[in-house]
């Protein structure tokens, strides 16, 4: 059957149809849809399908743990991330390398060069090379679907985890897809052979990482002679170009035949050292790399081809050195003429994000810059979710963010440092994700600080996903040692302004570790609530 799929869609039917048994993992763009799409074909699944185990997971790290507590049992997992979240899940991935896997295992990385919706633009590919394990990196959607099934079925075969490396471009667009039928069921569940493998003493973990360290050259082996890998002989074979990911379908928009170069695509890595020998045996003498994101490829290509070779790309100057590519700098970067401007391509004119009008934010900030102007240098660290857009006018009330649970842990540094006030804020799922930890620290030392936790019950920053600690916030704050009596509830709207600033006052005053929990629905959530009402 033929789909018009996002990329993301196109990796959740592959994995679907290849036996799924359980997805894990924490929105965050571009990686969302992948675990969206399988929650949505299970709400659908016909009688005596089998489940798939589909449930937002706290942070990357606990998604990263469950899924190769899944994959320990014999079963195929699904591990889905935006690329700062392979920095929280680095513990339990590096791990997963030297444990291997019993059932397939795959993680994929939704990398977000031009930082559309991040903090920066790193590359997963160094994930895979770091951890020594195999990596796709699909050129097109339906590329993706074919690859993820592959993935699953490599991952059991060689036992260790695969990292699938996509971008926003691949996620975010549409291609048509042709899905198979009669796929496979989900495995039965089965215990590895071996148990010490999975028991990182040094005495096991020595003898696993030697065995990884053995098996790179049959990476390579599959790499030479994967179907995503290819190597066509030019007419003029002394200008070559290495393509890899979705950097190939940019070079396909551009290429002429006249031009003879030789190309190798790239999209299984270890790099394919067979091929790429062959391009060097064909005369090579100047090779561009194409590749989106950082020159993972082009740094690497140093080392795997004589010194005599010319190694072009974005460290060169022939591609940009920052952000996504395009088939235009592609263009360019062949020699070719750039294409004329379109007169419309002037008029479009960018508008920053702003808070929805409405949104429970606006009052928290509004209240905290009054109540701060009664102080001298306040400072407020900020954390990552659409609050974040409290940096901006009109409100500009946040002086630093950093990642995810920072905004705690940096006002406890600042308070340290001596600073008061020092507040932090953050977003119930943030707190859930990343903060917890940053706030017993606070406990632990009674610092002085005051942390606010807009609480807007969803994940709201990547389409109101469910929030891990939904109910349970005081609780968890309580537990973690605040005292009841400073852990204040707040409800964000005009008609209580007077109430919010004096709880701020008074918990500025307070000398010691209190949180302001200021509480109400995000828009967007309490519409499509409202709507769903109206529809039962």
């Amino acid at each position: 059957m033929k789909h018009l799929l996002l990329g993301d869609e196109a990796i959740a039917q592959g994995a679907i149809d290849a036996g799924l048994s359980g997805v894990y993992a924490y929105p965050g763009t571009p990686s969302t849809e992948i675990t969206e799409f399988i929650q949505m074909h299970q709400a659908r699944r016909p009688e005596g399908q089998d489940p798939i185990f589909c449930r937002w997971a706290a942070n990357e790290k606990t998604a990263m743990e469950a899924a190769l507590g899944m994959s320990y049992m014999g079963k195929r997992a699904l591990v889905c991330m935006k690329h700062v979240g392979m920095n929280v899940c680095m513990d339990a991935f590096m791990a997963g390398s030297i444990t291997g896997a019993h059932g397939g295992l795959v993680v994929v990385a939704a990398d977000d060069p031009s930082m559309h919706s991040s903090q920066d633009e790193q590359d997963s590919r160094f994930y895979a090379k770091f951890a020594l394990i195999p990596c796709f990196e699909p050129s097109n959607q339906q590329e993706a679907y074919d690859m993820i099934q592959e993935a699953f079925a490599l991952s059991e075969a060689i036992h260790y985890p695969i990292l699938m490396r996509i971008t926003t471009r691949m996620a975010h667009s549409r291609a048509v897809v042709e899905t198979r039928e009669n796929q496979p069921k989900q495995n039965t569940m089965s215990l590895p052979e071996n148990v010490k493998h999975f028991i990182l003493l040094p005495a096991f973990a020595k003898k696993n990482y030697a065995e990884l360290v053995a098996a790179q050259p049959e990476f390579v082996r599959l790499a030479n002679e994967s179907a995503h890998n290819s190597y066509v002989k030019g007419s003029n074979p002394k200008k070559a170009i290495v393509a890899t990911g979705i950097g190939y379908n940019y070079l396909m928009e551009n290429y002429k035949e006249e031009m003879g170069c030789s190309i190798l695509k790239v999209s299984q890595y270890p790099m394919p050292q067979g091929l790429i020998d062959q391009m060097v045996k064909d005369g090579a003498e100047e090779i561009l790399v194409i590749e989106e994101g950082q020159p993972v490829v082009e740094e690497l290509m140093h080392g795997l081809v004589p010194s005599t070779i010319a190694i072009k790309g974005r460290l060169t100057g022939d591609l940009p050195r920052m952000g996504e590519l395009s088939p235009d700098c592609v263009r360019l970067a062949l020699g070719l003429e750039a294409l004329p401007t379109r007169e419309a391509d002037n008029l479009v004119v960018s508008r920053p994000p702003a808070l929805c009008v409405g949104c429970g934010h606006r009052d928290v900030y509004a209240s905290l810059n009054e109540v701060l102007a009664e102080y001298k240098n306040p400072r407020v660290f900020g954390d990552i979710g659409c609050y974040t857009l409290g940096a901006l006018p009109p409100y500009q009330a946040l002086h630093a963010t950093l990642e995810m649970g920072a905004s705690i842990t940096m006002a406890k540094g600042a308070a340290d440092a001596g600073q008061h006030p020092s507040v932090g804020i953050i977003g119930d799922s943030t707190f859930t994700h990343s903060g917890m930890t940053g706030l017993l620290d606070c406990v632990n030392s009674k610092a002085n600080v005051v942390i606010i936790i807009s609480d807007n019950l969803t994940t709201g920053m990547t389409g109101g996903q469910d929030s891990a600690g939904t109910g349970r916030i005081e609780d968890i704050c309580m537990g973690l040692g605040v005292e009841k009596d400073h852990v204040r509830v707040v409800v964000p709207l005009p008609k209580n302004m007077e109430e919010i600033k004096q709880v701020l006052r008074e918990e500025i005053d307070y000398n010691g570790t209190s949180v302001v929990i200021a509480r109400r629905e995000c828009l967007q959530t309490l519409k499509r609530h409202l709507k769903a009402a109206k529809k039962n």
